[in-house]
């Protein structure tokens, strides 16, 4: 029982009873690791003695996802008052060596399960956040196996993460893995189908199913250099020089026959445009400038 004889001191090395001496070592550096909670209490306090049982019940139910720190404040005096602990039971939460959240008094077993999910819900958001981060930088660095995995990771954390569902899918296509990316993207739940990320890499899914050869792209290539005005040769020439990685190139192409003749087939050329920003992905560089240029070309 927390602040009793001290018989938990510990279970499964989440609850732990420390002092002024310790706690820079059990709370600071250890929430760097994980959320821990530190209860200040006292052997004389009524409340303290039903609060810690239900702290250590769903501290070890937790299994790691957070932790507890008991303080006697009777043993810890000048420690209690730096804490500025003006009546007991008195419970701070720290994540990454910073007090986080905190209450006092003795709360319902509801409303503590709220608070702990609330701050495990956070150090989980912090680590998802981090996570993601490198995912992206692998991915933009070609790496693809390095951002498979951590955007996988991501997803064992919260199946539903939009950006890491995207993610994997875009690092598997680009691993030429088709079939794969169409089962992640099968991940996607209904609510966010519309995602731009998602958008992005559906896109990017129809694109990978347009490859043509280097032979196909040269051939296309003197068609157009032949016949300037054979709009469907220049088109078939912007998808292979997409799929060949010419994206820039690719851009030029498309915005030529709009230039040109901006209804040709149906406004295809600007169908196929837009399907390059979705895929290439709304914060895109090349994306950004190719939007000015459309728009320049279709409201001047």
């Amino acid at each position: 029982m927390i602040g009793g004889d001290g018989s938990a001191a510990t279970a499964q090395g989440v609850i732990k009873d420390s002092n002024t001496k310790n706690f820079m070592v059990d709370v600071i550096e250890a929430s760097r690791q994980a959320p821990v909670l530190v209860d200040f209490w006292a052997p004389w306090c009524g409340p303290c003695k039903q609060l810690g049982p239900l702290l250590e019940k769903i501290v070890k139910e937790a299994k790691g996802a957070v932790r507890l720190v008991k303080i006697n404040v009777d043993e810890n005096q000048q420690l209690a008052a730096q804490m500025r602990i003006q009546s007991i039971p008195a419970v701070f939460a720290f994540a990454n060596g910073q007090p986080v959240d905190g209450f006092m008094g003795a709360l319902p077993e509801s409303e503590l399960r709220q608070f702990i999910t609330r701050i495990t819900a956070g150090a989980k958001g912090d680590e998802v956040g981090a996570m993601l981060e490198a995912a992206e930088q692998a991915l933009a660095a070609n790496d693809l196996a390095a951002a498979g995995q951590l955007f996988a990771q991501v997803l064992q954390i919260d199946r539903e993460n939009i950006k890491a569902i995207a993610g994997l899918a875009s690092a598997q296509i680009r691993a030429g893995d088709i079939e794969a990316a169409k089962a992640t993207l099968a991940l996607v739940p209904p609510s966010k189908a519309s995602h731009p990320d998602v958008a992005s890499v559906r896109a990017q899914l129809d694109l990978a199913g347009k490859a043509i050869d280097p032979a196909a792209i040269k051939k296309l290539a003197s068609a157009v250099e032949r016949d300037p005005a054979d709009f469907q040769s220049r088109y078939d020439f912007a998808v292979a020089l997409n799929s060949a990685g010419r994206r820039e190139e690719a851009l030029d192409q498309l915005l030529a026959i709009i230039g040109k003749q901006r209804n040709w087939n149906d406004d295809a050329a600007r169908k196929q445009l837009v399907q390059f920003f979705d895929a290439w992905g709304p914060k895109d560089a090349l994306t950004l400038a190719g939007r000015r240029k459309l728009s320049s070309l279709l409201f001047s």
